[in-house]
């Protein structure tokens, strides 16, 4: 199991991002740390693909090395725009044509399942649920896979998306979608959250029973 990036990680994070690259010996005397103790933390945020390594080749002597942010480590911080999300989906639920407002939310569930695909690479389905499972659980979405049965069901046990979800049932249909892309697999929302379930079931069409679906 992967783990998860720690409160005293997230200061290094947010320096990077202020900074630029950092040696090991500038984010010790910035953090008032060890240099130990940032090699570790360094060491830790690179196995989550946050930082990456570079050689710093100025002036003679032996080269240096700078830790940058990678994509997903610029994703992680300053990224908290809740308020300009809720905007942008209000103006997308004014859309008033059914058709228009349809193929819209067809090119963001196309957009988000591509931002993360490469991570859900998976040959079998329960694979694919498990990949996706710890996609989300990186972001602090717990996600579960039900193998249960016949064929696997994924589990979202608290919603990626609960403000928009509390006002608008469309972003679970956008979730549906996404979900059916990255898996493979057209998939129903069989339970959800909102209507008082324990979670929000995901189950491939062959075994869904009622069915949940948002209005598009």
């Amino acid at each position: 199991m992967r783990s998860e990036v720690q409160t005293s990680d997230t200061m290094i994070l947010d320096l990077i991002r202020q900074v630029g690259p950092m040696s090991v010996s500038q984010l010790a005397e910035a953090m008032e740390v060890t240099a130990t103790a940032v090699r570790q933390r360094l060491s830790r945020l690179t196995r989550l693909g946050m930082i990456q390594r570079a050689v710093n080749k100025a002036g003679r002597g032996r080269p240096s090395h700078k830790y940058d942010l990678t994509e997903q480590g610029r994703r992680k911080t300053g990224s908290n725009f809740a308020d300009l999300t809720l905007a942008l989906w209000e103006e997308v639920r004014t859309i008033q044509d059914p058709e228009i407002r349809r193929g819209l939310l067809q090119r963001l569930s196309h957009r988000l399942a591509g931002m993360v695909s490469a991570q859900v690479q998976a040959q079998e389905l329960a694979g694919r649920m498990q990949q996706v499972a710890d996609v989300f659980g990186e972001r602090q979405v717990p996600f579960t896979v039900d193998r249960s049965r016949e064929l696997p069901v994924l589990q979202a046990l608290a919603c990626p998306y609960p403000d928009l979800a509390e006002k608008d049932r469309s972003i679970c249909s956008v979730e549906r979608m996404m979900f059916s892309e990255l898996l493979g697999e057209n998939v129903r929302l069989s339970e959800c959250r909102l209507d008082g379930g324990n979670c929000c079931r995901f189950e491939p069409s062959a075994t869904a029973g009622s069915t949940v679906e948002a209005a598009g």
